[in-house]
């Protein structure tokens, strides 16, 4: 597929040193640039990975949104995933893009890191094996992914200078192997992160060039992080070949002034640019094959979702989806409305195969729901009967406004979610009564107003008004948008301020807490009388907060019922404050007493209770670390006092990452729902009244207090983090102190029970040595399904090295596979163990080798219960 190695020499051969150097900056946020004169076409990237956002962030342009990261891999299923995967590039299809930035590959090393739910393990194989599986869906349908944080970007702290300390081998067999594996799928670009590793900044290091591109055989495109090339020659020097974002940045100009002035080599220069053609061709963009739609002027940006782009030949097999297009053109302005309804894209006109296709992508959605739903704990209380119901009580504010996904740049704006209350009506709807009790609101910031909270005060609808003014205050430009989020507005020309109006209806009388978050000037009023007004200044260069989530300035206003309010807020649009303005708005806390006991009361008169409970939108978002892992003493007296009042009583955890359950013990049953996304409580509604198992099981382990945790530290000390762990990391680091967790890496109940009942695995197996591998292994476990039900177990298979020379894990993930079977069937699960999970990355050598001499292998069903164990004999090869 695409133009060869001679054709792309050629085209190369028709641009200047110049030309080559430009192309190698973005032309906009998430564009490339395009080149006429060798039929270069634009490139369009977007975030994920739980969702295609596009170019815009809309609320009104709104995409698919999946289960996190997290929750995929708890799915320890490839071929679901993959599904996911060719679902994501059919998004990306759709919306015009090329390129998409996901999946994320760091590692779950400490249970605070704030981007944990968008990353998928503690364990590199695991991380490794979903994260390929996630590549080869998205890239089986022309659309490019991409690796990141290429490497150790496993925290959000001081992340845009940090400089990690890490072992040679510990990079080396944890950090750098599931980049390894991406590449061995076939990835098609890597991002370098914003991070330095051992001193150097990883878009300057030499990891870029080796071992990615030569030892791996790299042949894509090395992007940056966006804004995280901060020199020109360094950068140029190493394996870095795409500045992100554009136009403005340490290369453009500067970069083809260093090429003249020979400070950067003119071949390394065009290495890059010949990387950027060859993947321009892989992607029909190249030469006068199909290139992307550019954005034609005056077209809001929010409104290009709604064109359509002729597939090109990689693409045709895949069918376009058409979830969101009615939706989005339902709340575009009035004038853009009517041209979308009017005149909409071939593809998206309403028809028959549309709503088919929308109902097999919410399908498939709901069906990663359930598999990725990891049941902790179940004392005979899942799966409810739906039949021998007669009330069941819906409590906490997550079951209402259930948290579909974490904060930051991977955020999307979902088209319909079904929270945890919707999808229990709906199972539940004509059999049983549904009450629902929201309790105590959970800690946390005043969420952004929507529409349930106000009007437009200009029509009346339901949201805010947004206007752009000049610096005298005369309105440029209008329109109606349906939250107070507002996050890349359309800047007209001569625009000052941002404004956003609206017209509040409390249904809660008292003190009220209302904000504006932003940079820059800001002021904020209350029919005309100002609440707020001053200069906040950015208090970080971090994108994902000076874009995407800043800090709110807050004040208190007293509010009364049946009395509609007028509120303002305005933002100066100022260079270096970001673009992100939103409008805040929370009502008067109820009384926790009362609360609490409205809970019990209506969990006292129920039939079963669910009691949902997680963190908020500030507590798991890129930016920034948690601090602890607490859900707050509110939530958790929740959860006690619905306990207390109804044995039958189902906790479900929503959140992206560990939190501590100190209630875990009583209560009937323990399910963890991660950030489910768009189809959550449909999902969860299959789980918990038996139509679906819960398929999940854990990607990390779950400390029962962040103190028993072996590896917490996120913050730098004098601008380093040293991973003093080494190689013991998550579940590792557990089992070397010898410290039992809540749940273990691995951990997931089904609905039936398993007898483990064999392990055969080979007697003997030859060493790595060098460059030629030894043995790979097969190991057999034979089981049996021992309960009642149909079901599916996972079957992990560790390897150990009792008596190393060297500093080992106690054991270590090698190889897993899963098993479905009938009740009292037996089966056999076939675990191939690569012989690359025999190896250990020899310092002294810089290669892989492997220790001959006596090895255990073991199986089971978690990192920390294995009850059947083999020996193994590694041999070194005849010719040592």
């Amino acid at each position: 597929m695409g133009a060869s190695d001679e054709e792309i020499d050629r085209l190369l051969g028709k641009l200047t040193p110049r030309a080559r150097a430009l192309l190698l900056t973005g032309a906009t946020t998430w564009r490339t640039h395009a080149e006429p004169a060798v039929g270069l076409g634009e490139l369009v990237m977007s975030d994920g990975p739980a969702g295609v956002r596009g170019e815009a962030w809309d609320e009104r342009i709104t995409s698919v949104l999946l289960p996190s990261a997290s929750a995929l891999a708890a799915t320890w299923d490839e071929a679901l995933v993959e599904r996911l995967g060719g679902l994501l590039a059919a998004e990306a299809r759709r919306k015009g893009v090329d390129v998409l930035l996901a999946p994320t590959l760091n590692l779950h090393r400490s249970p605070l890191g704030g981007r944990h739910f968008e990353c998928l393990s503690e364990d590199p194989e695991l991380t490794g094996r979903i994260g390929a599986a996630l590549i080869r869906g998205v890239q089986a349908h022309g659309v490019a992914a991409t690796a990141k944080h290429y490497v150790a970007n496993d925290f959000e702290t001081d992340r845009l200078t940090v400089d990690v300390r890490v072992g040679e081998r510990a990079l080396r067999e944890v950090y750098l192997a599931p980049f390894e594996a991406a590449v061995a799928a076939g990835v098609r670009l890597v991002m370098a992160g914003y991070n330095a590793v051992n001193g150097t900044t990883m878009t300057a290091h030499a990891l870029l060039t080796d071992p990615l591109k030569s030892e791996w055989g790299f042949d894509g495109v090395v992007v940056s992080d966006w804004g995280a090339v901060r020199g020109t020659v360094d950068t140029a020097r190493a394996g870095l070949d795409l500045a992100m974002p554009g136009p403005d940045g340490p290369w453009g100009e500067a970069l083809a002034r260093a090429v003249t002035d020979g400070d950067v080599p003119e071949a390394a220069v065009d290495d890059k640019a010949r990387r950027l053609l060859r993947l321009a061709s892989w992607l029909g963009a190249l030469g006068g094959q199909d290139s992307p739609r550019p954005l034609p002027t005056g077209e809001p940006r929010g409104a290009q979702c709604l064109s359509a782009r002729a597939p090109s030949a990689p693409r045709d097999a895949l069918r376009p989806l058409t979830t969101d297009a009615p939706r989005a053109a339902e709340h575009l302005p009035d004038a853009e409305r009517s041209r979308a309804v009017e005149h909409p894209p071939a593809a998206e006109r309403p028809s028959a195969r549309a709503a088919s296709a929308t109902r097999d992508v919410r399908a498939l959605v709901r069906r990663a729901v359930a598999a990725g739903t990891v049941l902790f704990a179940n004392r005979d209380v899942l799966p409810l009967d739906a039949e021998r119901l007669g009330t069941v009580a819906v409590i906490g504010a997550h079951a209402a406004r259930t948290r579909t996904q974490g904060g930051g740049s991977a955020g999307v704006f979902p088209g319909e979610e079904v929270s945890v209350l919707d999808g229990i009506r709906a199972a539940l709807r004509g059999r049983a009564r549904v009450v629902h009790v929201p309790g105590p609101r959970p800690d946390g910031p005043a969420p952004p107003l929507d529409q349930e909270t106000c009007t437009d005060p200009r029509s009346g609808l339901p949201g805010v008004l947004l206007r752009m003014l000049d610096a005298d205050g005369r309105e440029l430009y209008a329109e109606r948008r349906l939250d107070g989020r507002l996050l890349e507005p359309r800047l007209v020309p001569g625009a000052h301020t941002v404004e956003i109006g609206a017209r509040l209806r409390p249904r809660t009388a008292g003190r009220w807490t209302l904000g504006v978050a932003g940079f820059g000037r800001m002021s904020l009023t209350l029919d005309g009388r100002v609440l707020l007004e001053g200069d906040f200044p950015p208090v970080t260069e971090d994108p994902a907060v000076v874009h995407v989530n800043p800090p709110a300035q807050y004040a208190g206003a007293d509010l009364a019922t049946g009395r509609d309010a007028l509120l303002v807020a305005r933002r100066e649009l100022a260079p270096g404050t970001g673009r992100a303005t939103v409008v805040v708005a929370a009502p008067p806390a109820p009384d926790v007493t009362a609360s609490l006991a409205e809970a019990a009361r209506a969990a006292t008169e129920a039939d079963a209770a669910l009691v949902v409970v997680g963190t908020t939108e500030h507590g798991e978002s890129e930016g920034y670390d948690r601090t602890d892992l607490a859900l707050g003493a509110t939530q958790d007296a929740l959860v006690r006092a619905v306990a207390a009042a109804n044995p039958r009583t189902v906790a479900v955890v929503n959140s992206g990452g560990p939190v501590e359950l100190p209630w875990r013990e009583r209560v009937g049953a323990v399910l963890l729902a991660w950030f489910p996304g768009q189809e959550g409580g449909a999902g969860l509604a299959d789980v918990i009244f038996g139509r679906a198992e819960p398929g999940g099981r854990l990607p990390t382990t779950w400390p029962a207090a962040l103190a028993d945790a072996p590896v917490t530290r996120t913050l730098p000390d004098g601008g380093r983090l040293a991973y003093d762990e080494g190689l013991h990391l998550g579940y590792r680091g557990w089992l070397r102190h010898r410290h039992t967790p809540a749940y273990w890496f691995g951990h997931g109940l089904g609905y039936t029970t398993w007898s483990y009942d064999e392990l055969t695995a080979p007697a003997t197996a030859t060493a790595t040595v060098g460059s030629v591998p030894g043995d790979d292994l097969t190991v057999r476990v034979r089981m049996r399904n021992t309960g009642a039900r149909a079901g599916r177990e996972v079957v992990q298979v560790y390897l150990a090295r009792p008596a190393s020379a060297l500093d080992r894990p106690v054991r270590w993930l090698a190889g897993y596979a899963a098993v479905r079977a009938r009740p009292g069937e037996a089966v056999t699960a076939m675990v191939r163990v690569p012989a690359r999970a025999l190896c250990h990355w020899s310092v002294a050598e810089h290669a892989w080798r492997t220790e001959a001499g006596h090895w255990r292998v073991l199986a089971g069903r978690s990192a920390g219960d294995v009850p059947l164990a083999a020996d193994l004999e590694v041999v070194r090869a005849p010719d040592e």
